[in-house]
């Protein structure tokens, strides 16, 4: 019974879908000949707008033309509808118009009202633009398409004939496929032959609407002026504000609907909408990208041109061309990564030399270790009042919570090979650090500026390199005294741990670490960490990003933010350096507050317009691998750099060099061993909050 019932009502739609077209037609006679009130036409000049709108997106987002066949007969209903609404409203406006502006509904005295100002002269202007538009630019020129197109569509359907059949006569396709084939071609030509014609109905809507806006200014004045005795300026207002309302309310959708039109005569058929089809190949080129972002710039740099917009365009369209190579190097680097790891594997695949061996003799390396000289084994004694571990796990707490992952634990053990006041700081098995240190006196930092000189053995501070005197531990207040920064022996080693630490944390955070810390995000929020591993990205891409950002001295603190940045990145690029610069641009805030605090205002460093283009072009000739510069340019540019953080820093300033995205990745690797203080942003990872003062623009690279 219930399946009954839903077939009669399959049934009685299909009955009134076939009473929808004769119903409308109905519908337009009537409008032509009785009279509608203002509601009714409200209702139709509605409709009839967003008749026009889905018209023209359907146009959109059809893959081929045939696959909206009828739309040569509903652009003829359209424009049958336009011109029925324009006579239904024209009586009204001349029978009603002395009454006021909203004689003839809501929509016209909108439109006449809202649209144009109430200003009968805008009113005429913008409607004789429109109309312009329409009637020269956009039927004229669909009309020549849908004429050029009927004409090549008949003149090629023997030899799409022909084809077919040779195609059945080789057995490529069946006799199925050919009729279908034959059916399409059949179709193709009445379609380009309907839009022809159609193209003919829609020009002459244009002119009708510029004759029905002289008919009804014209016979309004009479009918205002001998009928209803209205002053001349009331007709004027009257009328004129109603024809101009009448008149674009039906031109925008006729406007809407030449649009589409002149959309679907010029599409070719394809497997994609017409958004994908121009995004695919209008930006499938890198090279015109950059060289637009090259033209773009060198305007920019011009005298009196409006050089903010035109160096924002040339920097997104530069970072639009790099990601785009990116995206299309990227699957060649996978091959090569996948050539050698077969190699590799071959490789370790040739028999060796076999001996007796056991687990005992795998010696697990030290994630991070401490050797100390037997002189300063007292400094990690509890029982002797060392206080080394304490300060050594006060570093790791204090790392882990400014990083944002769990620094893994120091092994300390005695080393004598080591001079017994010696220490060494390793780091998966590899030195990075080591010096001598005296356990019976306190080391006296100079931090730039003191007064006079202490007596003790000289050195350097083994963390930051700065002038120190190991003095003894009486000397203490006179050292604090002449403005000497005093520290015990125990604080060195920490401080040094702590800088090489800090220095290679990226090293330290292996997919372990990073798995711990999406299963932590995962416990708060479930949602954005599914999905992310292994859907959307490996987990070694993952790690390759909060290594990039830990690189860089950015804390990954803020998972929840890098996890949601990935997620919606992840999309258009499986790059890891483009991911990290969208993640930096999401940590904006972040970053420059950890570099200048709280400020408003960011001082910054700049390259000089000539010189960024310079890079620029260099990196797009050089391709995503690097930016290798001349050397003689390499050294004054490292040069001007390194004087102008210095001058930064005897300021007490941060030290920041400001670029466009597609060089911040370069820039970063060039001044991050040579300038450690220097801190490479880009112009997108500046919030808006934040006032950027220039101290320094680095000049052209032949000064």
């Amino acid at each position: 019974m219930a399946e009954a019932n839903v077939l009669g009502n399959i049934r009685d739609m299909g009955r009134h879908g076939m009473l929808g077209a004769p119903l409308l037609m109905m519908a337009m006679l009537a409008m032509l000949v009785v009279p509608l009130p203002p509601i009714m036409l409200d209702v139709f000049f509605t409709f009839n707008i967003a008749l026009s709108l889905v018209v023209i997106l359907v146009c959109v987002y059809t893959q081929r033309p045939l696959a909206f066949a009828t739309f040569p007969t509903v652009l003829l209903l359209a424009t049958l509808l336009r011109l029925a609404l324009n006579i239904a409203s024209t009586r009204v406006v001349l029978l009603e118009g002395h009454s006021g502006a909203d004689a003839a509904g809501k929509v016209i005295e909108s439109f006449g009202e809202f649209v144009v100002g109430g200003n009968y002269a805008v009113g005429l202007i913008v409607f004789a633009i429109l109309v312009i538009i329409n009637f020269v630019v956009v039927t004229k020129g669909a009309g020549r398409i849908s004429e050029v197109s009927a004409r090549f569509t008949l003149d090629s359907m023997p030899g799409k004939q022909m084809a077919i059949d040779a195609d059945l006569n080789a057995g490529i396709i069946g006799q199925e496929e050919a009729k279908r084939r034959r059916a399409d071609v059949v179709a193709e030509a009445d379609f380009y032959g309907s839009m022809d014609g159609a193209s003919k109905f829609v020009r002459g809507d244009a002119v009708a609407g510029i004759l029905i806006l002289f008919i009804n200014i014209i016979g309004g004045f009479a009918i205002g002026m001998l009928q209803h005795d209205m002053a001349f300026a009331n007709a004027v207002h009257n009328y004129t504000l109603l024809t101009i309302g009448d008149g674009l309310v039906a031109q925008i959708p006729g406007l809407v609907l030449s649009t589409a039109a002149a959309i679907m005569v010029t599409r070719v058929s394809s497997e994609q909408d017409m958004g994908k089809q121009m995004l695919g190949q209008l930006f499938d080129s890198p090279r015109a990208l950059a060289v637009t972002a090259g033209v773009m710039g060198l305007l920019g740099i011009v005298p009196g041109m409006p050089n903010v917009a035109f160096l924002t365009l040339a920097g997104i369209a530069g970072a639009g061309s790099y990601m785009i190579n990116q995206r299309k190097t990227q699957p060649a680097r996978a091959q090569e990564q996948a050539a050698q790891a077969r190699e590799m594997a071959t490789a370790e695949q040739k028999p060796s030399e076999s001996r007796e061996l056991s687990w005992e003799d795998v010696v697990p390396v030290d994630t991070v270790g401490l050797e100390v000289g037997y002189r300063l084994i007292p400094l990690v004694d509890k029982n002797q009042g060392g206080q080394l571990m304490s300060r050594i796990k006060g570093v790791r707490k204090k790392l882990t919570q400014e990083i944002g992952f769990l620094i893994p634990s120091v092994h300390i053990r005695d080393n004598l090979e080591l001079a017994p006041s010696a220490y060494r700081i390793t780091l998966m098995g590899v030195t990075l650090g080591e010096a001598e240190v005296f356990p019976d006196r306190e080391l006296a930092i100079n931090p730039g500026r003191v007064f006079g000189k202490l007596p003790g053995i000289e050195t350097k501070d083994p963390a930051f390199g700065m002038d120190a005197v190991w003095i003894e531990q009486n000397q203490r207040d006179q050292a604090q005294a002449m403005g000497y920064t005093v520290v015990d022996t125990s604080t060195v080693i920490a401080t040094h741990l702590n800088h090489i630490l800090q220095t290679h944390a990226h090293e330290l955070l292996g997919r372990e670490e990073v798995q711990l810390l999406l299963d932590s995000l995962a416990k708060v929020s479930p949602k954005l960490v599914d999905g992310l591993v292994p859907d959307s990205l490996p987990l070694g891409t993952v790690q390759k990003v909060l290594r990039n950002l830990l690189e860089e001295k950015v804390p990954i603190r803020d998972m929840r933010t890098i996890v949601e940045n990935l997620a919606s990145a992840s999309a258009s690029s499986q790059d890891p350096g483009v991911l990290t610069g969208s993640v930096r641009v999401a940590l904006g805030r972040l970053i420059t507050q950890n570099i200048s605090g709280l400020g408003s205002e960011l001082p910054v460093i700049t390259l000089d317009q000539t010189l960024e283009q310079l890079l620029h072009e260099t990196l797009r000739t050089q391709g995503a691998g690097g930016m290798a510069l001349e050397p003689g340019l390499a050294d004054r540019l490292h040069q001007s750099l390194l004087e102008a953080a210095q001058r930064q820093e005897m300021a007490g300033q941060p030290v920041v060099l400001l670029v466009s995205p597609a060089l911040r990745m370069v820039m970063a690797r060039f001044t991050r061993h040579t300038i450690a203080a220097m801190s490479v942003l880009s112009y997108d990872e500046i919030p808006d909050n934040r006032q950027i003062k220039i101290v320094a623009n680095i000049g052209r690279p032949d000064r």
